[in-house]
């Protein structure tokens, strides 16, 4: 009795969503098209970092080879983002990760990853708000700080921050009104700040380039330490000449390759933001199709976009000299050209305004799915006339607005990567399991299941040849890595979940080895098996047939592109620092506390299996009184077929 109750209670933690992918069906407004998600994804991803990253990165990591820093960083994020095009091809419904994790891999998984997604966008509408009020404050004369220190100095250190960013509430509500007006609006909005920064971005990219010279990227250190080394610069900043480690081995990759690992790890967090194209899946005209432009064009405009800053940036000035806070302003003065600071500031606040609303767009349409699905409070699914999520964007820009008025936020901001990097994982594990698993059990989320099309696909399709009556397929080392069968089967897909999950925990395990086993000679020789046996299970993934449903976008070289994209964030996941992952836990208590106090019970899924069960049991009672009104006439013809079969 405990053994059945314990299988019920998971299989209510590993349930489905079956979601109806019928595209005219939605409680919001469909008013975007493909350039509206484009912006929206440019917008989001380059941010104000693309101002600050490339000179902290260029002077500390890597050189001039930040150019290649930015390569791979670009790839790594294309991995993921590819993965979610696909996703947005197969579920365009709103939800982003949670969804894709909902209908593939169960429930509990879902609500982890929308939960954490929910604290990974607050923080960050919460840290651009208050970096955009800075940024303001330092152009008036950092007025609005002396005043909060002034009047409303908290004296709570490590708690709170020193004073309340009330500038920082003021711009939240007003962003939350904007999107609680209406998706349009904000959209039409993001475009307008959007094309200002990359109009920034370009004119510097261009100028940069006219104004550099190749000799910065091939510098000898030799030369800086022992003569009086001096550039046409307006500005004599080499009064003070820089230590052999500041300047590496010199030339354009001075810190080795090391060096531009270290930097690309970095750089891959400049990629984030392009998931929140993803939560707009009720929002598009032709999600199918827009979707997968928007995440692969805004990745690729972004990519362009830091490779050229960051290369003009070392070429207008030698990377030692790079300033960690303000390096294109400083850049620009050591060339002569001081006057393009206020182009610059003018970047950094559209950037700040285009990546503040792609913070708060998706954080709304989050807590709306969630609440849709039962898994948060119901009131938070409202909409209004307007066809906005109204209430969910009220809760989102409250919330907001309390943590940028109290806190600091820099401790929190590693937060941001944990939900993060657990999305990109758990969309590229179920892009993964999802390609390989029957016709049959996709038309979940097929376009609809009508009981015309049911009695349609028993009368002709034969999906799988492990169901046909007398051929059932049976488990051996040659099915598993020869399979017969060109269609995806119950047995295949089986395995592909299984591989799938071992695969998942010992990319974990090598990534915590990795990441602080060291140079070990037990620790080289674990990491050398986990490698290996992940190759085998990759290899008997790839052997597995897959599926033929037609996509307007699938992931290329399954299954390579989403294993490599798994280890890639959880290795990144890996490297955050100890507080970080005390702070998940505690936010994690939280979820589990509203999930088995609420959402268990409240779920859609839930009520839905309920209904199916009750209808169930109405049918066998139903039969079962026609079975007993028929007892009456069974035994006589018992008795006159047994006297026939005696004659």
């Amino acid at each position: 009795m405990a053994l059945k109750k314990l299988v019920g209670f998971g299989k209510q933690l590993l349930r489905v969503k079956v979601v109806d992918c019928n595209t005219e069906d939605s409680h919001l407004s469909r008013c975007l098209n493909t350039f509206d998600l484009v912006a929206l994804g440019v917008g989001s991803t380059l941010g104000a970092g693309v101002y600050v990253l490339a000179g902290a990165v260029a002077r500390e990591n890597s050189g001039p080879a930040i150019v290649l820093c930015f390569l791979i960083a670009a790839l790594a994020s294309v991995l993921a983002g590819l993965c979610y095009a696909e996703f947005g091809a197969r579920v365009p419904k709103t939800g982003s990760a949670y969804l894709y994790s909902y209908v593939t891999v169960g429930e509990l998984w879902a609500f982890i990853t929308g939960w954490n997604l929910i604290l990974s966008y607050i923080i960050g509408t919460s840290s651009v708000a208050r970096a955009w009020s800075a940024t303001f404050d330092e152009l008036v004369g950092k007025r609005i700080e002396h005043f909060c220190r002034e009047y409303m100095s908290m004296n709570a250190p490590g708690v709170l921050a020193k004073y309340p960013d009330m500038f920082a509430v003021v711009i939240i509500f007003t962003l939350t009104g904007l999107l609680a007006f209406g998706v349009k609006e904000s959209a039409m909005v993001n475009k307008v700040f959007t094309c200002i920064n990359v109009l920034v971005l370009l004119f510097m990219v261009v100028s940069g380039l006219v104004k550099g010279t190749l000799k910065n990227w091939q510098l000898d250190p030799e030369e800086i330490l022992h003569a009086n080394y001096s550039s046409n610069s307006s500005l004599n900043v080499t009064d003070i000449l820089p230590t052999r480690e500041s300047l590496g081995a010199g030339g354009f990759m001075p810190f080795g390759f090391s060096g531009v690992l270290s930097g690309a790890a970095t750089c891959f967090y400049a990629f984030v933001g392009f998931d929140c194209i993803a939560t707009t899946g009720e929002e598009v005209k032709n999600p199918q199709r827009a979707i997968p432009i928007g995440i692969v064009s805004s990745l690729l405009i972004c990519f362009v976009a830091y490779f050229g800053v960051s290369a003009a940036l070392t070429l207008m000035m030698p990377y030692y000299l790079l300033d960690n806070n303000s390096p294109l302003p400083v850049a620009f003065k050591y060339v002569g050209w001081g006057g393009a600071k206020y182009a610059v500031a003018v970047g950094s606040l559209c950037a700040l305004s285009t990546s503040l609303l792609g913070s708060m767009f998706p954080l709304p349409r989050i807590i709306f799915a969630m609440a849709r699905d039962g898994l948060l409070f119901s009131f938070l699914s409202r909409v209004s006339e307007r066809k906005s999520p109204i209430t969910s964007t009220v809760a989102a820009g409250v919330m907001s607005a309390i943590m940028a008025f109290l806190f600091d936020l820099k401790d929190l901001v590693d937060l941001m990567s944990i939900g993060t990097l657990l999305a990109y994982t758990l969309v590229a594990a179920c892009v993964l399991v999802l390609r390989y698993q029957p016709e049959q059990p996709s038309q979940m989320y097929e376009m609809a299941n009508t009981q015309e099309e049911v009695e349609l696909s028993d009368g002709i399709s034969v999906p799988s040849m492990g169901i046909l009556p007398g051929v059932q397929e049976r488990f051996t080392f040659k099915t598993l890595l020869f399979p017969t069968n060109p269609e995806p089967s119950t047995l295949s897909g089986f395995s592909v979940n299984v591989c799938a999950s071992l695969m998942g925990t010992l990319i974990l395990v090598f990534s915590v080895l990795a990441v602080h086993g060291g140079f070990a000679v037990w620790n080289i020789v674990v990491l050398c098996v986990i490698f290996m046996v992940c190759l085998l299970l990759t290899f008997v993934i790839w052997r597995q047939p897959e599926s033929r449903t037609k996509l307007s976008f699938k992931v290329p070289l399954l299954p390579f592109l989403p294993v490599i994209s798994m280890f890639v964030n959880v290795y990144l996941m890996m490297q955050l620092d100890r507080g970080t992952w005390l702070r998940f836990s505690l936010w994690m208590a939280i979820g589990f506390v509203i999930y088995f106090c609420y959402g268990i019970h409240h779920s859609a899924e839930a009520a839905l299996a309920r209904r199916s069960s009750e209808t169930e049991m109405n049918k066998f009672s139903r039969n079962s009184e026609a079975s007993r009104e028929k007892e009456a006439f069974l035994p006589n013809g018992l008795d006159v077929k047994e006297d026939d079969e005696d004659l």
